[in-house]
């Protein structure tokens, strides 16, 4: 039976048997409703969590809520697994604690990391990428059993790190009959919602932004009046056109002020008695109508699990006539204890509010006196019951904070913090524990939320040191955002502070970098004095064989710190040794793979790393890991686009290109986001060459420099320097284009990078073809070359045509050849047609020839064949790339015919073959 206005909703619950769906829409909308249609009607395993006011900040306590109907299943998982799934849920082998820990994302500032800030250490929290690859394990293992749907109610209220890894496994669902079903009150990723106040959690919900959505719209007028002759006493007259139009199409409304009509026993809606509650805080009073009707005991025992739904332990006899009258369900029993489960979460909140305020804190004091052996759950007890400041309690609330981000839980440190602020009695204890809540959630990327806390406290103190820390977490967390100016003047200023110099100007060098500000360029390197970090992302091309020389030496001192490796390889590409930065991206990823936290924002350094060294699929990757998920970062999520644009353009998927490139331009300024700007137009110009449109190519490449022939960004712009003169001389355009790349020879001239002289040798044979060998010649001969296979083949295909047009056929064939297999390694589908369309005219017919049988793959399956050759099982390849087992092998299967093999011993020669291994 579906619900009343409900039927394709329900139809589309119903339905799903993989993937995942998320139910939006007003309090009452009736998505509880839906998911316990589609949880009763499952044919499988149904696991369930539902979120909380009591528990949303006790880290990972909706991760135990739904894996404690399996937790023996947990046996089955890898020993690194499990023991991080279990004790990230406090749990040891007796599967004992209290279910709380760690949550939210590990994102440590790649600029504290490479210079040794307070906010990462090796041996801190769990890595929640390794939390995440077990929890998917588990459920595509489950799922192979029997099929497995996860019903997620109430996320507003589930905890950050619960949220964050269910919303990881959610992603990593491929065609196993494994489903997630949740239902939030607002738009997912839009905020926490409930009452919690602006910016409460940070945008609470953000880790499920970008899944399907179906929100439930209010019922129209005729589904509202076919429930409401549905219920037991349907209201008529003009009390029936009241109800109809104060509960504006609210199911939950609809059948409440239906039931409060029938109570009534009258129809007086001419009188001033009978007027009726909207669907408001009003109409919350009507959700605890019922309660007067119940006992005092009872009265009491819903009183407690309002406040904490596991306070039913105890007290299922007393909430016996509650559960009979449809306030709620009480659920679990044995070792894992009762759990309360209102009918709605308006329910809950009427109940709680139907009591005045000392009535509430004196059951929050009852329950902190039942938890002694549950100190962050007695903490926020403690802290609900507090009348005023306590400082007993604001430091039992830090300490829960520093046990959270131990754990990894930066969203509920920060929330304990800043309620340990409220409780703090002295000022300064209130503007310290302030700036500290902001230092954690500088890892959360919420800017809005860190500045909020930075704010506050700033208005309590003047402390220069307090100032400064407060000024260094806004603008760690402005650096990803579009605010570059206010970024680098936070920054600058926190800088003034002898202990936080050197982590403030290496944020600022990012913040620089990003903007592309010659001003702020220069501040920063005036001020960098030896930090050879610093110097690098600032000017990347001054000096730049002494920054090179000095790389092993900062790499030894890393001692394997994956954030700060991460940071060394950003600093390696940036100053264009490629093959140098892949090398310790990937040793680096690998690291964080197996325990590491990967700073936000710097993937996009590594996937033009591995764009540059001709490894597409990774790149694609790269750029699809490093969105923001909702955090309110939208310069990130353009960096993310343009490098997708990249790879999308050299592989052929022109349309797609030119979308993801337009994306990242209308995300940001060009002119105050230069980096991104110029990225996304290389990827646009790319794109245009592709489909060989010359001018549109042109025009964009031409955008990479000033009208006077100065780059737009001092770093970005360079590489498009050859692109410019290929354009140009097929546009007419060849003198402006000339001009441009002396300018550039001459600016590069102290310490070219091997890159640039190649890409100067290749401008200046095409702009000047009379003079063009001894140009063409240095660059093939350049012996760094083969760090960028795709730049090496076209020199290889500028090279031919010159030669063919001379008449130098065997010399060009032989370039020819030789391009075409790089082409054809890489995926090239423009370059290979280009270049057969050369071997044609060199006289040479040979059959179509497409890219070579990997490129066929998805970027994905590309990863993961090369893993199997590498000898790796199934669940190694699962762990590594942060999917299930199952799915590895679906993969695999659906590839083998593609590559024209029956056996993974099959795969190293195949991979070997190719020239990709």
């Amino acid at each position: 039976m579906t619900m009343v206005g409900r039927e394709s909703e329900s139809a589309a619950v119903l339905g799903l048997t993989s993937g995942v769906l998320i139910l939006t829409g007003e309090p009452g909308a009736g998505k509880s409703t839906l998911l316990g249609l589609a949880a009763d009607r499952h044919r499988g395993r149904v696991l369930r969590m539902t979120g909380s006011e009591s528990e949303a900040n006790l880290t990972f306590a909706g991760l135990h809520q739904l894996l404690r109907p399996v937790l023996l299943e947990t046996a089955r998982l890898p020993g690194r697994q499990r023991s991080a799934l279990l004790g990230a849920m406090g749990l040891g082998d007796d599967f004992g604690g209290d279910g709380s820990g760690p949550a939210g994302p590990d994102n440590a500032h790649h600029g504290e990391a490479e210079s040794g800030g307070d906010d990462t250490g090796r041996d801190g929290p769990p890595d929640r990428l390794l939390l995440g690859v077990a929890l998917l394990t588990l459920l595509s293992d489950l799922a192979r059993q029997s099929p497995v749907l996860v019903v997620a109610d109430d996320l507003q209220w589930i905890d950050a790190g619960s949220l964050e890894l269910i919303a990881f496994a959610a992603r990593r669902i491929g065609d196993e009959p494994l489903a997630v079903l949740a239902g939030a009150r607002d738009r997912v990723g839009e905020g926490a919602g409930g009452g919690a106040g602006e910016g409460a959690r940070g945008g609470a919900t953000a880790p499920f932004s970008g899944f399907p959505l179906l929100n439930l719209d209010p019922l129209d007028a005729t589904a509202a009046g076919l429930l409401l002759d549905r219920q037991p006493y349907p209201p008529t007259g003009s009390r029936r056109l009241r109800i109809l139009d104060q509960a504006a199409g609210n199911p939950l409304a609809l059948i409440e002020l239906a039931r409060a009509n029938g109570a009534c026993g009258a129809d007086s809606a001419d009188s001033a008695d009978g007027e009726l509650l909207p669907p408001t805080d009003r109409l919350m009073r009507v959700f605890a109508a019922d309660l007067e009707t119940l006992p005092e005991a009872t009265r009491q025992a819903l009183l407690l699990v309002a406040a904490d739904d596991r306070a039913a332990a105890g007290r299922v006899e007393a909430l016996a006539p509650a559960e009979a009258a449809g306030l709620l369900r009480i659920t679990g029993g044995g070792r894992d204890g009762w759990r309360a489960r209102f009918r709605h979460p308006l329910i809950r909140s009427a109940i709680y509010h139907s009591v005045p305020l000392a009535a509430r804190r004196r059951a929050h004091r009852d329950l902190a006196t039942l938890l002694g052996a549950e100190p962050d759950r007695r903490a926020w007890h403690l802290a609900a019951a507090a009348e005023g400041p306590d400082e007993e309690i604001a430091a039992a609330l830090e300490e829960s904070a520093a046990r959270a981000r131990e754990r990894g839980g930066y969203t509920a440190a920060t929330t304990a913090l800043e309620r340990a602020a409220e409780l703090s009695p002295g000022r300064r204890d209130r503007a310290r524990r302030l700036v500290a809540a902001a230092g954690a959630a500088v890892s959360t990327g919420q800017p809005h939320w860190v500045r909020r806390l930075a704010a506050q406290a700033a208005a309590l103190t003047d402390d220069p040191e307090l100032s400064a820390e407060a000024s260094l977490r806004v603008g760690q967390v402005l650096t990803l955002s579009t605010e570059h100016d206010t970024a680098m003047s936070l920054l600058l200023r926190a800088a003034e502070d002898p202990k936080l110099r050197r982590v403030a100007l290496s944020s600022a060098s990012v913040a620089g970098f990003y903007s592309g500000d010659e001003e702020y360029r220069r501040t920063v390197r005036a001020r960098a004095h030896d930090d050879p970090w610093t110097l690098a992302v600032t000017d990347p091309t001054a000096h730049r064989s002494e920054r090179v020389a000095a790389i092993p030496a900062l790499v030894e001192r890393a001692d394997g710190d994956p954030a700060r490796l991460i940071s060394l390889g950003a600093m390696a590409w940036l100053l264009d040794e490629t093959a140098l930065a892949v090398r310790i991206f990937d040793d680096a990823l690998h690291r964080w793979r197996l325990g590491g936290s990967l700073p936000i924002g710097l993937g996009c350094s590594a996937g033009w790393s591995y764009l540059d060294h001709g490894r597409w699929a990774q790149a694609r990757t790269a750029a699809v890991n490093t969105n923001s998920a909702g955090a309110g970062l939208p310069h990130l999520d353009a960096a993310a686009r343009s490098l997708e644009a990249a790879a999308l353009a050299l592989t052929g998927r022109t349309d797609e290109a030119r979308t993801a490139g337009s994306a990242a331009l209308s995300l940001v300024d060009p002119h105050r986001s230069r980096a991104v700007a110029v990225r996304a137009r290389w990827a646009l110009g790319m794109a245009a060459v592709a489909d060989g449109d010359h001018i549109g190519a042109y025009e964009q490449f031409r955008l990479l420099f000033t009208a006077d022939g100065d780059p737009v960004h001092y770093a970005c712009s360079y590489p498009g320097v050859a692109e410019l003169a290929a354009a140009a001389v097929r546009t007419g355009h060849g003198a402006e284009a000339a001009a441009i790349v002396e300018r550039t020879a001459d600016r590069l001239a102290e310490d070219p990078s091997p890159r640039m002289r190649i890409l100067i040798h290749r401008a200046r044979a095409l702009l000047e073809p009379s003079r063009a060998e001894p140009h063409f010649t240095a660059a093939l001969a350049e012996p760094a070359g083969g760090q960028w296979p795709f730049e090496r083949a076209q020199i290889l295909l500028d090279h031919a045509e010159w030669l063919r047009r001379r008449h130098r056929i065997t010399e060009a064939r032989h370039q020819l050849n030789t391009a075409l297999e790089t082409f054809r390694r890489l995926g090239a589908p423009s370059w290979i047609d280009r270049t057969q369309a050369e071997l044609r005219a060199a006289g040479v017919e040979s059959a179509p020839a497409g890219p070579d049988a990997l490129t066929s793959l998805s970027p994905q399956q590309q990863h993961i064949i090369r893993l199997a050759a590498q000898g790796l099982s199934n669940r190694e390849i699962g762990e590594r790339l942060f999917l299930s087992p199952r799915t590895v092998g679906s993969h695999l299967y659906r590839s083998f015919p593609k590559l024209g093999v029956t056996a993974r011993s099959q795969l190293r020669d195949l991979i070997e073959a190719s020239g990709q291994s």
